[in-house]
């Protein structure tokens, strides 16, 4: 019983997500957990395409001009420019995401400085948190995680660095039903917690990657840390009134349920909360 309310709170997580993130729709995502060999692929190369479609004849010139002007002389300076200049042109001139984040990413690629790299990964990341189509966030997750790791090999004892990395692994196929990649980030956090236990971003990441895998314990311990830490972090509050609510403990879990609702202050949250709480009360 206590195990379906938690399956059914992903929605009142995801929402809270998305709100905290910037997105301001309110209906639950809906993501179906996936074997780790059948995750759901996106082509963003057929996305781009259909993108372009849509485009009005002025814009459509404009993008082929810069996908053609590639002539003789530095082809990877040439090539790292003209990618840059089509992230812009998604960006600025279409407000379209997965274009923007694709030739964003492959310009970093290309220019392979740690900033870059780390722009543009961290913009993907953030993204993905909010992505509520599991194949675009299994790409997204991806994405990021590859420029986390160019990154890395450049600056290795970077802990921001690992910590974002982890992220990509626990928010990203984690998330959405692969619990290898949910331990494959776990190790990655637990690498910079051993140096500094007071890394409160690693401490939540680890908390949450320990709900998602139901080590509801170590996710209580965790996230407890955390909001010792800082009372008003509302993501780690969320999880951890979850976190014991798995473990059955309903009187915590309706503390900090009450708690994240006030912090929110949003009637669409509040909503879900509340029929949480309903259902912790009732004992279903």
């Amino acid at each position: 019983m206590i195990k379906r309310i938690i399956l059914a709170g992903a929605g009142v997580i995801l929402l809270f997500t998305l709100l905290i993130f910037g997105k301001t729709e309110t209906k639950k995502p809906d993501f179906t957990p996936a074997a780790a060999n059948a995750m759901p692929v996106f082509n963003v190369q057929a996305t781009i395409t259909a993108l372009k479609q849509k485009l009005s004849p002025a814009q459509l010139l404009y993008v082929t001009n810069i996908e053609n002007n590639i002539s003789r002389g530095d082809l990877k300076k040439q090539s790292e420019n003209q990618f840059t200049n089509l992230a812009n042109f998604w960006k600025d001139s279409v407000a379209s995401f997965v274009p923007y984040a694709y030739y964003l990413s492959e310009a970093a690629k290309l220019d392979n400085s740690e900033k870059n790299l780390t722009f543009a990964a961290r913009l993907i990341l953030e993204n993905m948190r909010r992505e509520t189509k599991t194949d675009q966030k299994v790409w997204e997750a991806q994405t990021a995680a590859t420029l986390f790791e160019r990154a890395l090999k450049l600056d290795p004892d970077n802990d921001d660095l690992k910590v974002g990395l982890g992220s990509c692994y626990v928010f990203g196929e984690g998330m959405v039903g692969d619990p290898q990649q949910t331990m494959k980030g776990i190790q990655q956090l637990l690498e910079v917690v051993h140096k500094d236990s007071n890394n409160m971003q690693a401490q939540m990441v680890l908390g949450i990657g320990a709900v998602i895998s139901n080590q509801n314990d170590k996710a209580i311990e965790r996230l407890n840390k955390v909001v010792n830490f800082d009372p008003h972090n509302l993501e780690a509050i969320s999880w951890l009134a979850d976190a014991y609510a798995a473990e059955g403990d309903k009187q915590n879990a309706i503390k900090w349920y009450t708690q994240s609702k006030h912090l929110v202050n949003n009637p669409a949250y509040t909503k879900e909360v509340d029929e949480r709480i309903k259902a912790l009360s009732d004992g279903q």
